[in-house]
């Protein structure tokens, strides 16, 4: 058996030993074993990480932001230069098969590449002459020390490419608060940001439990929060940073909901609704585990939809013939099969069950397989909460309309997505639906990074959201200089 790996925490550039006596188990979800040990960082150590950024900020934020911006060129190469070795990296920690966790890497260096156009998302208004003689331009200024706080599913995507890029571009400085099951990823990235001449302070690092996070959201040092997780940890952070007068983004839950019509076109939507569903093994916020099909062509899709799932691949993350990995421990394991139980208890008839899985070589690891529910009726927890799980429920409509009131009935509008062959459908959906990303025969709409991603009603807390044009704001403000 190999030897667990120790891991450390990162302060101005610097990799330390944590005085911790509490280390936090990193596991390999294909096996579950465990093969390393993230440090949970002590009340000292992550003020040590807020005082560095603090302290690194007046000197970042008047580097000029042609600099500030050719770090992020540097970034990119490196991370190019590095993509097969941080895919195995992140595919081994979290779970996921190698083309998605590759794409995970993809994701996180498109939103490098959108930060390379930071100085024209930062420009300001002028006006001239706005009374005889006065004249009024305007600024964004960065704030100081941003704080995030990342999830397990995305090590990559979220916090190095949502969270981080456009945070130093602007010009503040960063404390990330990694995600304990997978901080390898982030801390090999951050160690590849370093080589591109990262100076110290600016990006910091700790690993640690709820009580030294917590310390986050009030440190008056801290500026702001971006966060991405469950709906109940998301409302507390934004409270509590809120009411500490700090700005706050809180991506949370999600109940994707599809409709489909009856004309659509079924093989089409059949294979989006598997990739959507059970990539990433129904692991993200963007997951589209309701399906409100119409029922005249219900029967079809569900055997088509139950043949196409069989069909998928079940192995360890790391096997290049795997298509569905394993979910993330053996907790999360646990709490996916316990809703299925309770699917079955609710009255949902079980079309495909995803439960007892066990993968040759990889038996200990921790498999679900799809699962299918079918006739899932309003008020059914299965169809209304999130699982994080390859589990799809199918709900059964009359049409448009009454598929589109149970879809905006839901407290979640993370995502929608209608699959039709009708323009008019088409656009009544994009208007009317709940979602705040919108796909129109697309089954995960998540925007490419210029534009924000736009979580609405519970899946989100905060003002502007990440990305785009709402991530500049975010974590800038405005000036407004009039002269004579």
């Amino acid at each position: 058996m190999s030897e667990i790996k120790r891991l450390k925490y990162c302060i101005n550039n610097q990799w330390l030993t944590s005085d911790t006596g509490k280390y936090m188990p990193v596991m390999d979800p294909s096996l579950g074993i465990q093969i390393a040990e993230a440090p949970c960082c002590t009340q000292n150590e992550v003020d040590a990480a807020v005082q560095a950024a603090a302290d690194a900020f007046p000197g970042w934020s008047d580097t000029p932001i042609p600099q500030r911006i050719q770090l992020m060129f540097r970034f990119k190469a490196l991370l190019d230069r590095h993509l097969d070795e941080l895919t195995v990296l992140l595919a081994t920690e979290m779970g996921k098969v190698l083309s998605e966790a590759r794409g995970d890497v993809l994701k996180a260096i498109e939103v490098v590449e959108c930060a390379c156009s930071t100085h024209y998302l930062m420009q300001g208004d002028t006006c001239m002459n706005v009374a005889t003689g006065y004249d009024t331009v305007s600024y964004r200024e960065p704030l100081g020390v941003f704080v995030g706080i990342a999830p397990y599913n995305f090590p990559a995507m979220i916090p190095m490419g949502w969270m981080l890029p456009f945070c130093i571009t602007t010009g503040n400085t960063f404390v990330l608060k990694a995600a304990s099951l997978v901080p390898q990823t982030s801390m090999r990235m951050l160690e590849l940001l370093i080589e591109a001449g990262l100076p110290k302070g600016v990006v910091n690092l700790v690993t640690c439990s709820r009580i030294e996070a917590d310390s986050l959201l009030s440190n008056p040092l801290v500026k702001g929060v971006s966060f991405v997780g469950s709906t109940s940890i998301g409302l507390h952070i934004y409270q509590t940073a809120a009411s500490a007068g700090k700005r706050v983004q809180a991506l949370c839950e999600a109940k994707n909901h599809a409709l489909v019509l009856d004309d659509c076109v079924l093989e089409r939507t059949v294979a989006g609704i598997i990739n959507s569903t059970y990539g990433c093994a129904g692991q993200r916020c963007m997951a589209l585990p309701v399906v409100c099909v119409q029922e005249s062509i219900a029967d079809e899709l569900v055997a088509l939809l139950k043949k196409k799932a069989l069909e998928l691949k079940i192995g360890a993350a790391y096997l290049p013939e795997s298509q569905l990995g394993p979910v993330i421990s053996a907790a999360q394991k646990q709490s996916i099969e316990s809703w299925i139980e309770r699917g079955v208890k609710e009255g949902g008839q079980l079309v495909l069950d995803g439960r007892g899985v066990k993968v040759p070589g990889f038996e200990n690891g921790y498999f679900v397989g799809p699962t299918i529910f079918d006739h899932i009726q309003p008020g059914q927890a299965i169809g209304d909460e999130e699982i994080f799980g390859p589990v799809t429920c199918i709900k059964r409509v009359k049409n448009f309309e009454e598929g589109l009131s149970i879809m905006n009935g839901n407290r979640f509008a993370n995502g929608s997505c209608i699959y039709t062959s009708s323009g008019r459908h088409a656009r009544e959906f994009a208007k009317r639906t709940h979602g705040g990303m919108v796909g129109i025969n697309v089954g995960i709409p998540v925007p490419f990074s210029i534009f924000p991603f736009t979580g609405h009603k519970n899946s989100f807390f905060g003002d502007l959201h990440a990305m785009g044009k709402d991530g500049v704001a975010f974590f800038t403000e405005t000036k407004a200089v009039t002269s004579v």
